[in-house]
């Protein structure tokens, strides 16, 4: 019985007991292995609020190998996005389309503008809005430009994220940003706190299916030309 309990007492003084072991690795490594374990995953939940150029962007997007759904809000506007494949949908107000015809949209725009609420925009792939907003929905591309940490790394606290168990990497002590690992299973990344204030980003759901259909016609509009007018 004193053997079985001073063993138990070490088991509980173990902080990686029970853990993927990652915790036990160098910061460079922990990092390395959660960049690794989210280009590998099929699928992601994206969420949170990045500053980019001084906009705050609010994000809810699920993200997979061949697409992506999900909301982008600002300031100025909220949308939502859909890409299956290489077809990209955006259904935003009648504000938002007036506003990429024209800087100072004219009644004749904002009429025509009007028609598009409700709807799914299917965006020219050459078009300037299909460049600016297809990036939201593409997984690698939206992961490879929020996962960076600035600086030296460290490891820091042991915590929880949303009941997980979890190891922070810090970069500059924190000012270059701080990343969440799960010690639990896979060490995909958590949560990213941006460097400089950027806002925090929430990255959950890894592995699980993300339902990409295109809209059904009736809520299509497909622009068949160029969509944005003097903004680009």
């Amino acid at each position: 019985m004193a053997l079985t309990a001073a063993l138990t007492g070490c088991g509980e003084d173990d902080p990686d007991a029970g853990t993927n072991g990652v915790g036990k690795l160098p910061a460079e490594k922990i990092e390395a292995k959660a960049r690794s374990a989210a280009r590998a995953a099929k699928t992601v939940r994206l969420s949170g609020n990045v500053v980019s150029q001084g906009i705050t962007y609010r994000l809810d997007m699920r993200l997979a190998e061949d697409g992506g759904r999900g909301e982008v809000s600002s300031k100025a506007a909220t949308f939502q996005l859909l890409r299956v494949h290489d077809a990209l949908y955006l259904k935003a107000d009648a504000g938002f389309w007036a506003r990429e015809k024209s800087a100072h949209p004219s009644p004749s725009d904002r009429t025509a503008a009007a028609k598009l609420t409700g709807k799914y925009v299917k965006v020219p792939a050459s078009d300037p809005v299909y460049r600016r907003f297809s990036g939201f929905t593409d997984k690698d591309v939206l992961l490879g430009s929020l996962l960076g940490l600035h600086g030296k790394l460290t490891a820091g606290d042991r915590g929880t994220f949303g009941g997980t168990r979890t190891i922070s990497v810090l970069a500059g002590q924190g000012a270059g940003g701080t990343l969440d690992v799960s010690l639990e299973g896979t060490p995909y990344p958590l949560r990213l706190r941006r460097a400089g204030g950027a806002g925090v980003v929430k990255l959950a759901d890894w592995g699980q299916p993300v339902d990409l259909k295109a809209p059904q016609e009736s809520q299509v509009v497909d622009y068949g030309k160029q969509i944005a007018g003097g903004r680009h």
